[in-house]
């Protein structure tokens, strides 16, 4: 269907679509002769003079300061025991279904984890970090297994009552998951300990930017920063088996010999 209009119509669209060429042409002849300026509101302009510093892992952790052998010793066993953690989820979502489907360390596991489920933050992180620390009893690998290493599922500590460090501290990272802390927000660390001369394992627990380490030596959290006596060897979270690295590649010649001996 065509449309007909007088010829005085058509005359005057075409004047006002000359004025709507003439002003658009105009406009961009101006924006291309002042410089381009991005103007920020007061309160962008604050965060770009104070802008926000998140460290991504724990002790600003960029390159592993482990052998490669050792580093791959570590990951391999971390990504093998994500395959009992996961199983141990699926039991423990089936106990909170059916009490008698329900083992009595899953039952004193998700007493811990729901305790703390009604907090948040700082709370939520120091009373799973005291819980754990006072369910499970210290003991060496060797004393309690005849080998030197072996790492525990959560419900495998608690069934055995007894754990060492990285015992603890798969314990501990699993508990604040099953308590609502994003993944991104967890790390395993195995630290060199300069106070005893040995190695060691923490949980590391991101909260409001900054990292709180749970140690199964100390009741208290203390941040990464407040701990200069733990130096960082690798830290493992649900990315694995792609571990987290230091920042500083000289201390792979100081601590790869300790990372062997521990591995």
């Amino acid at each position: 269907m065509s449309i007909r209009l007088p010829w005085l119509a058509w005359l005057f669209l075409a004047a006002v679509f000359s004025v709507i060429l003439s002003v658009a042409w105009r406009g961009a002849a101006h924006a291309a002769s002042v410089p381009f300026q991005l103007t920020l509101a007061p309160a962008d302009a604050a965060i770009a003079a104070h802008p926000t510093s998140i460290e991504p892992s724990p002790f600003g952790l960029t390159q592993s300061a482990l052998a490669t052998a050792p580093t791959a010793a570590m990951t391999t066993k971390w990504q093998a025991l994500q395959v009992a953690i996961a199983i141990e989820a699926r039991a423990m979502t089936l106990c909170r279904q059916t009490q008698e489907a329900c083992t009595p360390a899953a039952a004193r596991f998700l007493a811990i984890v729901d305790a703390a489920r009604g907090e948040t933050g700082r709370a939520r992180a120091g009373r799973i970090n005291r819980a754990i620390n006072l369910a499970i009893r210290p003991l060496r690998d060797s004393a309690q297994f005849g080998v030197p290493d072996v790492w525990q599922s959560p419900l495998m500590t608690f069934a055995n009552g007894a754990g060492d460090c990285e015992d603890y501290a798969i314990a501990k990272y699993v508990a604040l998951r099953e308590a609502g802390v994003s993944a991104d927000d967890l790390k395993l660390v195995i630290v060199h300990d300069n106070r005893v001369g040995e190695d060691h394992a923490v949980t590391a627990a991101r909260v409001d930017g900054e990292w709180l380490i749970l140690d199964n030596r100390k009741m208290l959290l203390l941040t990464d920063a407040q701990t200069p006596d733990l130096k960082p060897l690798i830290a493992l979270g649900e990315e694995a088996p792609k571990p987290t690295l230091i920042r500083d590649a000289g201390l792979d010649r100081q601590f790869a010999p300790m990372a062997t001996a521990f591995g």
